[in-house]
């Protein structure tokens, strides 16, 4: 009974404990070791004397006090490596439950600083702020585990080495910061939504986590962007048993079951899309969120009002203005003025050159001449998209289209 307590303990509250222990050592390493070293004096200690009143506090307290004896008792460690605030007279109610969120929010911006390369925020959050497992992380994103694993500690040594202040920014640095944050969780979400390669077009684990960050982020940082792109995950996340087929291959939007649309994630993301859009202080994040609650309301395919969506694509430009948003823009514009109109943009698009290796533009521009009836020119961009994808469910669906001409 104990062991399950302390594992149920643990599951709902290790993140936040991890979070206060590396505020007060100052060392993810020591953090973690020392809240392990907790869950094991909890193992020892709760079935005789019982759980504790404050189980987080517990742990943190006697996680604290294993790692400071550790540093205190170690022989070749001077006594001044024992950081101060570690050392400091310890109150449980410096833990409640601000100041839990507090830490929770200074270790997701840590894992985040500009400082890090991109690759290292992606694999520092998920290991340190949702708890994924080396292997787990470097399975998601095909990744060596032995080359995660260093990345991962490169950027914990580069933190301390640089002494990367463990805090929220000032307000003035934060919009540029949460950019960081925000992107970091996006590409976690993204990753699990439409994986960049491998066998399954989705892995769940990877955008369920992205929610739960999304929601923690907000929970901590109500800002409207914050709140647009939690919609936005929510409202793709509401298609995800839609996407693929019993087989396991993809199924286009224009195509899903909308039966099997999660109508509760999509009634949330509509609500939130809609608060963050009037606070007047969105961006390119709640933009993505409105295209996808217009298309969350459409009942069947043929309702979906490509004027509005392509209206905001022209809006989305504004913050964002990249051939992506352009390519996405582009087969809005086919559904609304037919193909030739589509394709003349995306056409233009690839002359530039920024799409060129991209798989999606060749794919769409297939898809173009296919409407159009042009079936030579489809075979060929849909044989160039084949070649340019790593994701099996996506090349047997260009497969399937290559059969079809």
């Amino acid at each position: 009974m104990a062991r399950r307590t302390v594992e149920a303990v643990y599951r709902a509250e290790s993140r936040r404990v991890l979070a206060t222990l590396i505020r007060l050592l100052g060392d993810f390493d020591r953090a973690e070791e020392a809240l392990h070293e907790a869950l094991r004096a909890a193992l020892e200690d709760w079935p005789a004397s019982g759980v504790p009143s404050n189980p987080r506090a517990w742990l943190v307290s006697t996680g604290r006090f294993k790692a400071v004896d550790a540093l205190r008792k170690g022989a070749r460690l001077e006594l001044g490596e024992v950081p101060e605030r570690a050392a400091a007279p310890f109150d449980e109610a410096d833990l409640d439950e601000a100041s839990v969120v507090d830490d929770q929010l200074r270790l997701i911006f840590t894992c985040c600083h500009p400082a890090l390369t991109h690759e290292a925020q992606v694999a520092l959050t998920l290991r340190e702020v949702c708890g994924l497992a080396t292997e787990e992380i470097a399975h998601a994103f095909l990744t060596p585990v032995a080359t995660l694993a260093q990345r991962i500690v490169r950027a914990k040594a580069k933190i301390k080495a640089d002494k990367l202040p463990y805090e929220v920014p000032p307000r003035e640095q934060l919009p540029e910061r949460l950019d960081a944050v925000l992107r970091v969780i996006y590409l976690v979400f993204n990753e699990g939504y439409a994986a960049s390669s491998g066998r399954a077009l989705l892995r769940g684990e990877l955008s369920e986590e992205a929610i739960r960050l999304g929601r923690l982020l907000y929970e901590l940082l109500p800002e409207p962007e914050v709140e647009g792109l939690l919609a936005l995950m929510l409202l793709n996340e509401s298609r995800r048993a839609a996407r693929v087929c019993g087989s396991g291959d993809l199924v286009l939007i224009g195509e899903q079951d909308r039966s099997l649309w999660d109508r509760t994630l999509i009634e949330e993301g509509c609500r939130r899309v809609e608060h963050a859009l009037r606070s007047r202080r969105f961006g390119a994040y709640s933009l993505q969120a409105a295209i996808a609650a217009v298309h969350a309301e459409a009942e069947v395919s043929a309702d979906t009002d490509w004027a509005q969506i392509v209206g905001l694509y022209d809006l989305l430009l504004r913050f964002e203005p990249t051939a992506v948003v352009e390519l996405n823009r582009a087969a809005a514009i086919a559904m609304l003025d037919g193909p030739a109109s589509g394709l003349a943009l995306i056409d233009a698009l690839l002359a530039r050159g920024a799409l060129e290796s991209y798989h999606l533009a060749h794919s769409a521009r297939a898809d173009m001449h296919r409407r159009l009836g042009n079936v030579a020119q489809a075979r060929a961009a849909y044989q160039r998209a084949l070649e340019l994808t790593e994701q099996e469910p996506e090349r047997r669906f260009l497969e399937r289209r290559l059969r079809e001409l």
